[in-house]
């Protein structure tokens, strides 16, 4: 099995510096906090893995970038976290799954999952209708990715979409139950409610930790599809076919990276993780 080959994806050549531990950590990086819900995904999903994630605060948001900023803002990450000798890289950000991920398959030498694909498959199993909503930043939704996705696994669906640009800062703040954004959730996607989806595409990590919201305006009617509980299960299945599935009765690590507002990033995630996180270290990028 391709371990970087997802579904309607060409092949890739994978390459390793040296054989695939089953001892080392799985690595995750986002542009900030939002890849915090595909961490706590794959902790859920895998808790006998090591995990190491590192958030872009520096440089957020990557969903208004060209495509050429998010290429290289995505390979510096990439860059940093194979070299903590990682045995896959699970991107949790949508943008850079949408518009770079090819890029760092061909680059990394480690495995490399996005989470398009999963999200995808999904949402075209749970929606009953065939009608799916798909929210997500600029660049997400410029790229057309969940689209191309869904319309090659099920004809005749009806997909409607809309960039959420103002989410992602207000999950960065941690203003989960905020009335603002309630304010600004009802403002975008008010037109939703009038077009008989029944199924919703979280497709930016960061729109999980305002799901409450989400779903309070949507109603319990539509469900949400949330990327990062479909990219580790995926992980999950690939690990084990792989014989990647770590066995060692030795607790667990975690460490976490940022590049800016450490303080800021801390108190966030500690709130959405619910428990303190120990190892938090602000970092420079592109030095490697």
């Amino acid at each position: 099995m391709d371990f970087n080959r997802q579904e309607n994806e060409p092949p890739f050549t994978i390459r390793h510096s040296s054989p695939a531990n089953a001892d080392a950590p799985i690595g995750i990086f986002d542009s900030g906090v939002g890849g915090l819900t595909v961490f706590r995904a794959l902790e859920k999903r895998l808790p006998n893995e090591s995990l190491i994630y590192l958030g872009d605060t520096a440089r957020i948001p990557y969903g208004t970038r060209s495509k050429e900023t998010i290429e290289r803002y995505a390979l510096e990450d990439a860059a940093f976290i194979q070299a903590k000798n990682v045995k896959a890289i699970v991107i949790a950000c949508n943008t850079v799954s949408s518009v770079a991920a090819h890029r760092l398959r061909e680059a990394c030498e480690v495995p490399v999952l996005g989470v398009i694909g999963p999200g995808s498959r999904r949402a075209v199993q749970q929606s009953r209708n065939g009608r799916v909503g798909v929210i997500g930043t600029e660049a997400t939704i410029a790229s057309g990715a969940y689209e191309k996705a869904m319309m090659s696994l099920r004809d005749g669906l009806k997909i409607i979409s809309r960039a959420c640009p103002l989410l992602v800062p207000l999950a960065e703040e941690g203003w989960m139950e905020h009335p603002v954004t309630r304010q600004v959730a009802t403002e975008y996607l008010e037109d939703f409610r009038h077009t008989e989806i029944d199924t919703l595409v979280l497709g930016c990590t960061h729109y999980p930790i305002l799901k409450n919201v989400i779903q309070q305006v949507m109603g319990d009617a539509v469900s949400l599809i949330d990327s990062g509980e479909a990219v580790a299960d995926v992980v999950a299945e690939r690990l084990c076919a792989e014989g990647l599935m770590r066995q060692s009765a030795a607790p667990r690590s975690e460490q976490f990276y940022v590049t800016d507002s450490a303080r800021r990033f801390r108190k966030v995630a500690e709130y959405f993780l619910g428990r303190p996180i120990e190892s938090l270290e602000t970092i420079e990028l592109g030095q490697l």
